[in-house]
């Protein structure tokens, strides 16, 4: 739900309104998400923020965050009901969809917590998408899967059930961003004028219009089953950030988690991958506040 604003925009005509028109692409997972951006095959990404701080650490500063949806993880990790504690999965197979990725970065999280560590005290078997990770719970090619709204649901419907229920956790990530590169901006910035007051508007629509939210996922998510949709939209919405902000902390915690690893990381400062510029001329025209108006978010 937490990506869905482009088929918000889309679906109510807002892109059109804006003269605005391209096509809507589905990637997976975040490493092939980075991979498309930074081949050329894709000038707006909406993803976590593992793979930009990376490539930016890693020394190809093109990669910028322009706004952020959610900061901080909302995965689950669910299994079925003879597994209650995270410690039962000792020795067994836990889904993620990409290494990298950031159901790859909560379940390393979650685990650290019971001092439980990949390849010494469970496996991490990459299963691919939100499906096909809900797919392999259920035949049992995995023992738990890592998962958000509204797969979420899904899983509960099928009988599994929460043994770590993340949003408690409030893990401080990038969860969902929006990122784009600085050789685009530089070529294309009233293109990204438009798209971000598109993106604004259709965030107006997401947290105060509950039932055309519901109709867009189940059309692209093709799920009809209304309560998991509810639910899903219930769990998820306290997440998301109405105004676009991305937090800085969330960038601060990538940095982080990658300096033991990649000491270059502790030269950055969060502000550094941020590019705010759209939101601020959204602010300072008072576009942000004559859309708002006296409407509060859910």
């Amino acid at each position: 739900m937490s990506q869905s604003m482009p088929w918000i925009a889309e679906e109510t005509g807002i892109f059109r309104r804006n003269n605005l028109e391209f096509p809507l692409v589905y990637i997976g997972t975040s490493p092939l998400a980075t991979a498309a951006m930074l081949g050329g095959d894709a000038q707006l990404l909406i993803d976590g923020g593992v793979g930009l701080v990376r490539t930016v650490v890693g020394g190809n500063a093109d990669l910028v965050f322009i706004a952020g949806i959610k900061n901080h993880l909302t995965q689950s990790i669910f299994a079925k009901p003879e597994i209650k504690r995270l410690e039962d999965l000792r020795g067994k197979k836990i889904g993620v969809t990409r290494i990298g990725a950031t159901t790859h970065y909560f379940a390393i999280q979650a685990f650290k917590r019971r001092n439980m560590e990949a390849g010494r005290d469970y496996s991490m078997i990459q299963t691919g998408g939100a499906p096909e990770m809900l797919a392999a719970l259920l035949t049992g090619a995995i023992d738990a899967g890592t998962m958000s709204a509204p797969w979420d649901a899904r899983a509960i419907s099928q009988g599994y059930h929460f043994v770590v229920y993340g949003p408690d956790l409030r893990i401080a990530q990038v969860a969902v961003s929006f990122i784009t590169r600085r050789s685009f901006i530089a070529q294309n910035s009233p293109l990204l004028s438009r798209f971000m007051r598109a993106m604004a508007e259709a965030a107006k629509i997401l947290h105060t219009d509950k039932e055309i939210v519901i109709k867009v996922l189940s059309k692209y998510l093709r799920i009809e089953d209304r309560k998991v949709l509810d639910q899903a939209y219930s769990a998820e919405i306290k997440a998301l950030e109405p105004r676009m902000e991305l937090r800085l902390e969330a960038v601060q915690a990538i940095l982080d988690d990658i300096a033991p690893t990649d000491a270059r990381a502790k030269k950055f400062k969060p502000q550094e991958l941020y590019d705010r510029r759209y939101l601020e001329e959204m602010e300072k025209s008072g576009f942000m506040d004559k859309l708002w108006g006296g409407a509060a978010a859910r």
